[in-house]
């Protein structure tokens, strides 16, 4: 036998594991509420070769790739387990259990890893929370999207409503169609239907009531039969506290804007400070996807290093809010066509870390490009540390925050050499360390982060909305502290 003969040997052997996976990740997801991870990715509703490149993504983390034969084994160990609603890392299982030094198989080991989430430690499953989108824009089609993907057994976050201002003919069969085809982000995965009947979109059997309405005083959400309702608000019309307390209609509990807050609004970046909400805030900002690309790693740097000062500069991808050619706009420059132009615009990122990082002292500003790319953004963050360090120390210690840290769904960390922007696109984290680019010298360390300001963030959208309604299952094994 040739050596690509073994090699496609191997290949086939590997598939025919990935494809044994699939029903039992699936089974645990629809029953259990248990979303199985591979190293902070998510396996559920996979293809086979989709299974074996997120193990291969391991290398650029670990050092070396993870083969499916490897975490089988725990995959199993976790169908034996009186298990409840969690979050389970088999990537880190494989890893902390290769480490372990005590001899236990690898049954006794899983069930000791995850035993917060079995038996009597574990969550009981409710009801689950009613949402509602107010804006089905670029974030609010991508959060439909996240929520309906994570509905579950149904007992998690179901998606109710959007709330629309009326389009004219054929609203609602337009609006589906948006949800069902994007340009940069593809198909929809699953089915969707109309019913223009009962102005109802169902998708993937979550039916989704369109409410029309051009002010939220016009809702009565209960009359739909929603109620303690989570709505988020897409529009980023309203950004205060008194503007956004008009969404707390009848069946309405709590808002959360997917823009940054003013006022005394909180600026909540999941993975730093969601632990800070308090339980009866009935209204919260989940700041603007920059904020939400750098704080995280400007946390885990000051945590290490100490920050004396930094500075962002963000190069963005174009948005809606500009101009396809030139034409009027409020903002000087914004008026410019945006597919034709780089266009130096502000930013409120660093005004925004004081919000999300009250404890940090240094002085951080920023300023941004937008460039003609519909999307994925990059933040160069240049930092002065309390300490010298060097490229070596400074890598080593991101790689492993990116892997095992409570900041691993927010940091991610690439070492491929000839990534660009559209490699990104589809990242579920905040921010991804570009290894190769990162420069220190001394006290100073540059990192260039990158980030699907789309899609990124409406993943951090839905973790914090998972912690405010009480879905946000725990991750096992615990990451460290």
């Amino acid at each position: 036998m040739t050596v690509n003969d073994d090699s496609f040997t191997n290949w086939k052997n590997r598939e025919e594991i990935a494809e044994s996976m699939i029903p039992i990740i699936g089974k645990l997801h629809r029953e259990r509420d248990v979303t199985v991870l591979l190293h902070s990715r998510s396996l559920v509703n996979k293809s086979v070769v989709s299974i074996l490149k997120t193990h291969r993504f391991a290398r650029q983390i670990a050092g070396e790739e993870l083969s499916v034969t490897e975490t089988l084994p725990f995959l199993k160990a976790l169908t034996e387990l009186d298990l409840g609603p969690s979050q389970i890392d088999i990537g880190m299982l494989a890893a902390t259990y290769k480490a372990d030094d005590r001899g236990l198989t690898v049954e006794a080991f899983t069930a000791e890893a995850v035993a917060g989430a079995t038996g009597a430690n574990k969550i009981e499953r409710g009801e689950g929370r009613d949402v509602v989108l107010y804006g089905f824009g670029r974030i609010g089609r991508l959060v439909a999207r996240l929520l309906i993907e994570k509905s579950g057994s149904g007992t998690g976050l179901r998606l109710r409503a959007i709330v629309v201002r009326g389009g004219g003919d054929q609203d609602i069969v337009k609006r589906a169609s948006l949800l069902r085809r994007d340009s940069i982000h593809g198909q929809f995965q699953g089915t969707i239907t109309v019913d223009e009947a009962n102005s109802t979109i169902n998708a993937n059997g979550n039916a989704i009531k369109v409410i029309y309405a051009n002010d939220p005083s016009e809702v009565d959400y209960t009359a739909y039969g929603i109620k303690n309702a989570i709505l988020i608000d897409n529009t980023g019309k309203w950004r205060d506290r008194e503007g956004l307390s008009g969404h707390l209609r009848p069946g309405i509990d709590k808002v959360v804007l997917t823009a940054p807050g003013k006022g005394d609004v909180p600026n909540i970046v999941h993975g730093v400070n969601h632990d800070t909400l308090k339980p009866d805030e009935r209204i919260l900002s989940c700041a603007s996807c920059t904020t939400n690309a750098i704080v995280p790693p400007l946390k885990a740097m000051d945590d290490e290093f100490g920050v004396e000062r930094g500075h962002v500069e963000t190069v963005h991808s174009f948005t809606n809010d500009q101009n396809l050619l030139d034409n009027y706009h409020k903002s000087e420059r914004r008026g410019r066509s945006a597919p034709l132009n780089m266009v130096i615009t502000e930013t409120g990122a660093a005004s925004a870390v004081a919000k999300a990082l009250p404890d940090l002292k240094a002085r951080i500003t920023g300023s941004s490009i937008r460039v003609p790319v519909p999307d994925v953004s990059i933040a160069i963050l240049n930092l002065q540390l309390k300490r010298d360090t060097n490229r070596e120390e400074v890598l080593d210690y991101l790689r492993d925050v990116s892997l095992t840290s409570p900041l691993r769904r927010q940091i991610d960390f690439i070492t491929a050499p000839d990534a660009v922007s559209s490699d990104f696109i589809g990242s579920r984290h905040a921010s991804i360390v570009d290894a190769g680019a990162l420069k220190v010298e001394g006290d100073n360390a540059i990192l260039y982060l990158w980030y699907d300001n789309e899609f990124g963030y409406s993943c951090q959208v839905i973790r914090v909305v998972q912690h405010v309604s009480g879905v946000e299952y725990p991750t096992y094994p615990a990451p460290a502290v």
